[in-house]
């Protein structure tokens, strides 16, 4: 049963909680109450006397770091609320509204440390638990942001804390508006407070440092909110407390200290002690007021004594404070005798607020002395001070007068709210709206009240409005806001008990449900028992009946088989008997009818042969006949052709004119042969000095790696030396493997060359022979025939010259196009292509020479048929070709997922592109020179026709047969190519069917959401995220992994290939292309690791370095400037070693000093910096340094200088580097650490309610500023990973900076975890761990797991399992101390007090649990301070790691203008 909860007042705690049990109605005299220790109490109450009594708030209200934020707010929630925090939580801060609440604790808190201060430096006051500091923070930032001046009003009584707490807001702007010269004025400022207490402060019964005058305390900032001074003003001092003290009081603290200190030589001067001159008149003072303190005055008239303020009363307090000194009191003291008073008498001037001391020469017009106008003047210009700034308010409370620590005096503390204001506050926030709640947390905390209709509405805003309107019908109780709800007093506990009782109601059917299920199985349970009795007694009768039946069937069983056995016998006698007969039957008529089919058979047969015979008989005579016609009608063919040959035979005219200069042709050819002998030569010769080279550096490498074996056995090496060789050896193979290819095709050319020569001399001689039988009189026509051929073939000449150029610039084109593509691609398609293009283009020479034969042994053999077939053919494979790209253009713009794919496909198809037009220019020379040989073979003898035909013939065939192998050729790498492109069409086939297997589970999922009742459809639809968010990222990581281990394979490459690529180059380009000419640059071989430069060319070379960025020699610059600093050792000039290494330090230090935000360029010099570091190390010529160095390396260190000095100031320098890349990057990190691991994340679906940010009013769903992601800080993580990778930075420097980096991220989130108790929940720790596995997994995914890096981080995750651990049982304790190692006690007690339960089902940590940790962890030796120290940093280790590149090889691109550094 839930009774109302009241506060009723008390004698000793002022308040106290009660429940009211039964029923109050209006007019009752009497409530009817139970106390906590279960007593019961009738509560008098009556419209005058005791009103009703104030109503208790909900639990999930208690303990809320704002009062305002109470539903009921008045005196004793306020209390109740302050007692919680200070006792159970050991919290001395909370918020009223503007106002800070601040409780003496009488105790030193670790809470006030400088990690504290940069924890709240930037945060919004709500953002973070209550505290002096988050209250400074929002003066400075409004400082800062109105450009107003902002002033800090700090109350309270005696002890209270007033001093203590101006003391910590003087700290906090010391240290964030630290002053940016060197002058230090915040340690000023914080130096003056000591001597500010010594003369203002004294001893008091209530406080040990007690401030007897008001402090005023102007601190100066610049317009970049730097201190640059201070100014201390005192108000109200007690004046009085100088001449008189209460008892157990003193004085100021500045007065022991002088006497105690009065020995000194430097306070001599002072006179500190007393004479003995001046001490009998001391003594003679103090007699006289002994004395006057026995006087008595006595009336005139009954002379009875008076006495005078028995009883002070306050009319006419400005009279009776005026503090005149009267006229007759001056008189008497210029009277005195006495010298001490002459000389020590003084008086305050209020007009000229100055103090003056008066001498013995006192002056007669002295003025009035008096405290009021001090009083006046003070608190006049102090109000004017506060007006003309905005304020911020902290009330000061003492909650005990014995000063004891954490006790909490109820009754003290009611006085000192009640006196300083809290509670009027309190009361004008009630009056208003004081309860405001964001929309995501009402909708969250309240959705229990709404119904299902309600849930489906996609605005949860506007759902909260319409639940509220349903709940409350009052409309001024609460009004919406843009981010927030207002309720009226009283509103959020209405609403808590509508929820309580929804909570009630499903518990009363939840238990109605649970009772009639165990009544229900009760029943069955018995009616269970009873249908078994039932059954077994059944089943007894059953089985009896079941035997007699049983007996019965085996008797009728027995008689039927006996029967039948009878009756069977007999029937399988008669049927044996039956088939027998059938079957001889059935076989004698069978085989009368197989010999019937058997001379039909054969009959057909004898038909078949005879008619066979006959037609070919027939077939044959038929043919013979057509045969003997067509051998008579072409012999007379053929004698008609043969004297048209005779007659043209002797004709020679027309051959000299086609055959002119066929001698010069011949000339050219063996001229020709001569150059291709000495080009192949020349071949040879490279191939042999390539082999040479080749062969001398296999065996030296051989040599290295035999020494390292024998020197250490590095497996890293051993391994980079082998694969090195067995590159080598391929390079070799293949060198083997083109000479022998160069070697065929110079034999095949030169057996071709010599046939052509053979065949052209025959020409000559054929012409010669028929020139002789010529007649004279054609002379004269033939040498102006001869002289148009002559200027028809110098044309030619000059298109075909045209032509060859075209050509060479298309060869020039292809052997960049294969640079491009590499040696294996290129010797793979290019090198074929080219053999084939360059056979076709010299044998269509050939057939430009033979073809007129050709057609004239066409038309004599009349075999126009066979070249119509040939000419067909090559229209059929045309046509076949053009499908094959058509086809493969449509596969390849169907998908084109792989460009590697289609930049094949491309250079195939402008292969074929080239040759088809390379054909039909061949054979537009055929049809010109066609009409040609038709004219001139007239006059070609018989023989010599046959040879040119059979020549012809040979060389046509030749042709056509390498263009079918052409054609097969480019017709299989087509089909390659389609085979390619169709495997990717299955594959996206295939893709296809998974993406429609996913979209048929998700609709399956889709239509499961729709069966879900609303609070399993949140909790499925949550886990569902989480589930794809696990998946993409795995996928990403997957994806991510694969691109830089690829990234790395072929950065290794790089590096290994570079060295080679010129020779690459020379070996590759002249086997594309003869005519191309290319020079190869070869390393001069005495090269030894230095740059040359003068003196002048320093400073360029200075400034230049710092944009030299290579992406093949990471760290560049550092071998630049050691092998300029190698050539300076060389020539022994001091100077210039000097001069260079000290240029280079400051110029690394000017860098780094302008780009002191830049990460890319800190990592980039702190990279060159240790590797220059370690290059003076490993040429040093020390033998430690010099063990895995190689001969060659060893014969590069330094010959005349040691150079240990500056080895010392450059690793003083990296480690400044190191430094201000750490600071870079934790000022980059350091706005995401919060947001990404505490505040965002996909697990957070539930939040604690009751704890809400305080000032939190920004809309983020409608254009606030958005949070990090942990996605975005670890993608930053990874940016700088890469950054350091890409700039050759060593991997265990890299893996230090991860470390320090993952440290900031551990103390950044402890120190808000520890400072902010809306996130110490259990759903933070989920979020925590999970963030926390992420983190590990990118450490995984970058092989730095097991660099250290976690164990920074195990704070954190302690603090995570904490969070989610059960506290309630003694084990669960044994368990938390056991588990939190990397906590100390203090940030254990801390995470559990401001442990917030997830929801009002969950119990609170008790105060006996958190005490028996303490008790558990008292003996633990360990820091007592509560937050990490975030500017620590470890110790930075630079390793010592050699280069394996050698000097000699390192090469500068011509990109970086460093021509005045000369290669020695």
């Amino acid at each position: 049963i839930i009774y109302t909860r009241v506060w009723i007042p008390d004698p000793e705690e002022v308040w106290k909680p009660a429940e009211i049990i039964k029923d109050y109605k209006e007019g009752d005299p009497i409530l009817h109450l139970k106390l906590e220790d279960e007593s019961t109490l009738e509560y008098a109450i009556g419209p005058k006397d005791n009103q009703l009594p104030f109503l208790r708030n909900p639990d999930i209200l208690v303990g809320e770091n704002d009062l305002t934020a109470l539903s009921y707010l008045h005196e004793p929630a306020v209390l109740h609320n302050l007692k919680v925090r200070f006792l159970e939580s050991n919290h001395i801060y909370t918020y009223c509204g503007i106002v800070l609440v601040a409780i003496n604790p009488y105790e030193q808190l670790q809470i006030y440390g400088e990690e504290v201060i940069n924890a709240y430096s930037g945060q919004n006051m709500g953002d973070m638990n209550p505290h002096i500091f988050a209250v400074a923070e929002e003066a400075y930032k409004q400082m800062a942001r109105d450009e107003k001046n902002q002033s800090i009003i700090v109350s309270g009584e005696s002890g209270a804390g007033k001093t203590v707490s101006a003391k910590y807001a003087m700290r906090y702007f010391a240290t964030v508006g630290g002053s940016a010269n060197d002058t230090n004025v915040e340690e000023k400022v914080l130096a003056s407070s000591p001597i500010m207490e010594a003369i203002g402060n004294a001893k008091t019964t209530r406080n040990d440092n007690s401030s007897r005058f008001g402090k005023y305390i102007q601190i100066g900032f610049d317009r970049r909110f730097h201190i640059i001074g201070a100014n201390m003003r005192t108000y109200l001092l007690e004046k009085s407390r100088v001449v008189f003290q209460a008892e157990d009081e003193r004085n100021y603290h500045i007065f022991y200290q002088l006497c105690a200190s009065a020995c000194l030589p430097e306070f001599k001067d002072l006179a500190l002690s007393v004479k003995e001159i001046h001490q009998m008149s001391i003594f003679k003072i103090i007699a006289s007021i002994l004395h006057l303190g026995n006087v008595e005055i006595v009336s005139e008239r009954d002379g009875e004594s008076c006495h005078i303020n028995v009883e002070y009363q306050c009319d006419g307090f400005l009279e009776k404070n005026r503090d005149t000194v009267y006229e007759e009191q001056i008189n008497i003291l210029k009277a005195s005798k006495v010298r001490l008073e002459k000389t020590r008498y003084c008086y305050y001037n209020n007009n000229k607020n100055k103090l003056y001391i008066i001498s013995s020469l006192l002056s007669s017009t002295e003025p009035d002395l008096h405290l009021i106008g001090s009083f006046r003047n003070s608190l006049h210009l102090l109000m004017e001070t506060l007006n003309a700034t905005t304020p911020h308010y902290v009330r000061c409370i003492k909650p005990n007068d014995s000063k004891e620590a954490f006790v909490f005096d109820s009754r003290r503390a009611v006085q000192q709210l009640r006196a300083c204001g809290v509670l009027e506050t309190i009361r004008i926030s009630a009056a208003g709206y004081p309860s405001r709640w964001t929309y995501l947390d009402f909708y969250s905390r309240y959705r229990v009240l709404m119904t299902k209709k309600d849930m489906t509405v996609g605005d949860k805003k506007q759902v909260c409005r319409n639940l509220l309107e349903s709940l409350i019908k009052d409309p001024d109780k609460f009004q919406f806001g843009k981010t927030k709800i207002f309720f009226r007093a009283g509103q959020v506990a209405y609403l808590e008990k509508l929820r309580a009782d929804k909570f009630r109601f499903a518990c009363i059917k939840i238990q109605k449900t649970v009772r009639g299920w165990l009544q229900r199985r009760r029943y069955l349970k018995i009616r269970k028992s009873a249908i078994t009795l039932q059954r077994y007694g059944r089943g007894y009768l059953a089985r009896k009946h079941a035997e007699y039946l049983r007996l019965t069937k085996a008797a009728l069983i027995c008689q039927k088989q006996y029967r039948m056995v009878r009756v069977r016998r007999a029937y399988l006698t008669i049927r044996q008997a039956v088939i027998t007969i059938q079957a001889f039957t059935r076989g004698m008529f069978t085989r009368r009818l197989y010999q019937e089919f058997l001379l039909h058979h054969k009959a057909i047969i004898i038909q078949r042969t005879v008619r066979g015979w006959l037609d070919r008989k027939k077939f044959l005579r038929a043919r013979n006949a057509a045969i003997v016609i067509q051998c008579a009608y072409r012999r007379v063919l053929a004698k008609r052709q043969l004297k048209q040959l005779k007659i043209e035979a002797r004709s020679v005219k027309r051959i000299k004119e086609l055959n002119i200069g066929m001698e010069n042709k011949i000339v050219q050819l063996q001229r020709k042969m001569d150059d291709q002998s000495k080009e192949y030569k020349n071949q040879n010769e490279q191939l042999s000095v390539t082999n040479t080279a080749l062969g001398t550096e296999v065996n030296k490498l051989q040599k290295e790696l035999e020494t390292l074996r024998s020197r250490q056995g590095d497996n890293t090496q051993l391994t980079s030396m082998q694969e090195e060789l067995e590159k080598l050896r391929a390079a070799l193979q293949e060198s083997h493997a083109q000479r022998k290819r160069l070697e065929e095709e110079y034999s095949s050319e030169k057996a071709f060359n010599s046939l052509l020569a053979r065949y052209l001399i025959q020409s000559v001689v054929c012409l010669g022979v028929a020139g002789q039988e010529g007649s004279a009189s054609q002379k004269e026509a033939r040498l102006q025939a001869e002289l148009d051929e002559e200027r028809l073939r110098y044309q030619n000449l000059l298109k075909e010259f045209s032509r060859l150029e075209q050509r060479y610039d298309n060869l020039q084109e292809e052997a960049s196009y294969a640079k491009d593509m590499g040696p294996e691609n290129a010797a793979m398609d290019l090198s074929v292509f080219m053999k084939l293009q360059k056979r076709v283009r010299d044998l269509e020479q050939e057939r430009k020479r033979l073809q007129t034969n050709l057609e004239k042994m066409e038309e004599l053999s009349q075999h126009k048929v066979s070249r119509q077939e040939l000419e067909s053919e090559n229209k059929k494979l045309k046509n076949d070709l053009n499908e094959l790209r058509k086809a493969l253009v449509d596969r390849a713009s169907e998908s084109c997922s792989s460009n590697e794919l289609q930049d094949s496909y491309n250079l195939l198809l402008s292969q074929l592109k080239a040759a088809n037009e390379e054909l039909d220019v061949r054979k537009e020379e055929v049809l010109m020179l066609k009409t040609q040989i038709v004219s001139s073979s007239k006059a070609t003898p018989d023989n010599t026709n046959h040879i040119v035909s059979t020549r012809d013939e040979i060389s046509f065939t030749t042709v056509m047969e390498l263009w079918h192998v052409f054609v097969r050729l480019l017709e299989t790498q087509l089909q390659s190519q389609s085979r390619k492109h169709q495997d990717e069409l299955e594959a996206l086939h295939t893709q296809i069917e998974v993406l429609k297997e996913d979209l048929e589970k998700k609709q399956e999922t889709l239509n499961h959401f729709s069966t879900l009742p609303p609070e399993a459809l949140v909790e499925f639809s949550v886990q569902q995220e989480i589930t794809r968010l696990t998946n993409e990222n795995l996928d990403l990581k997957e994806v991510m992994e694969k691109l830089e281990k690829n990234e790395r394979k072929l950065k290794k490459q790089l590096r290994i290939y570079i060295k080679k690529v010129q020779e690459l180059e020379g070996q590759i380009i002249p086997m594309l292309s003869q005519a191309v000419a290319v020079t190869v640059q070869r390393k001069d071989k005495d090269f030894e690791g230095m740059l040359e430069y003068i003196k002048e060319d320093e400073a360029l070379l200075i400034r230049t370095l710092p944009h030299v960025v290579s992406a093949t020699v990471p760290c560049l610059p550092a071998y630049i400037l050691f092998m300029c600093i190698r050539h300076a050792d060389y020539i022994n000039d001091d100077q210039k070693v000097h001069s260079m290494l000290t240029s280079t330090i400051n110029a690394v230090k000017k860098v780094l000093k302008k780009n002191n935000d830049d990460f890319e360029m800190t990592s980039f010099w702190l990279a060159n910096t240790s590797r220059l570091l370690h290059c003076l190390k490993q040429y040093s010529g020390d033998e430690a340094f010099m063990t895995q160095n190689t001969s060659k390396q060893n014969e590069h260190c330094l010959k005349n200088f040691d150079l240990a000095e500056y080895r010392q100031v450059l690793s003083d320098l990296s480690i400044q580097i190191y430094q201000q890349l750490i600071k870079i990057a934790e000022s980059i990190l350091q706005p995401m650490i919060v947001s990404a691991m505490l505040e965002s994340g996909s697990l957070t679906g539930v939040k604690p309610m009751g704890y809400r940010n305080r000032s939190s009013s920004m809309d983020c769903e409608t254009g606030g500023p958005g949070g990090y992601t942990l996605e975005a800080l670890i993608r930053q993580l990874g940016q700088f990973n890469t950054i350091m990778g890409e700039h050759g930075l060593d991997p265990e420097i890299g893996q230090q900076v991860i470390r320090q980096l993952f440290y900031s991220i551990n103390a950044v989130t402890l120190n808000n975890l520890l400072l902010r108790k809306d996130v110490c929940s259990w759903s933070t720790g989920m979020q925590l761990r999970y963030n926390i596995s992420q983190m590990e997994e990118w450490l995984r995914g970058r092989n730095l797991h097991q660099s250290g890096v976690m164990a920074t981080i195990e704070p954190l995750i302690q603090a995570a399992q904490l969070l989610q651990v059960k506290k309630k049982t003694s084990q669960d304790a044994e368990a938390i101390c056991t588990l939190c190692s990397a906590l100390t006690t203090q940030q254990i007690v801390k995470i559990l007090n401001l442990y917030t339960p997830l929801n009002e089902f969950e119990e609170r940590v008790t105060v006996s649990f958190i005490r028996d940790i303490q008790n558990r962890l008292q003996d633990r030796i360990e820091n007592k301070q509560l937050l990490v120290d975030t500017k620590h940093t470890f110790p930075v280790l630079f390793p010592y790691t050699p280069s394996a590149l050698s000097l000699e090889t390192i090469h500068m691109p011509a990109s970086l203008n460093l021509d005045f550094l000369v290669r020695v």
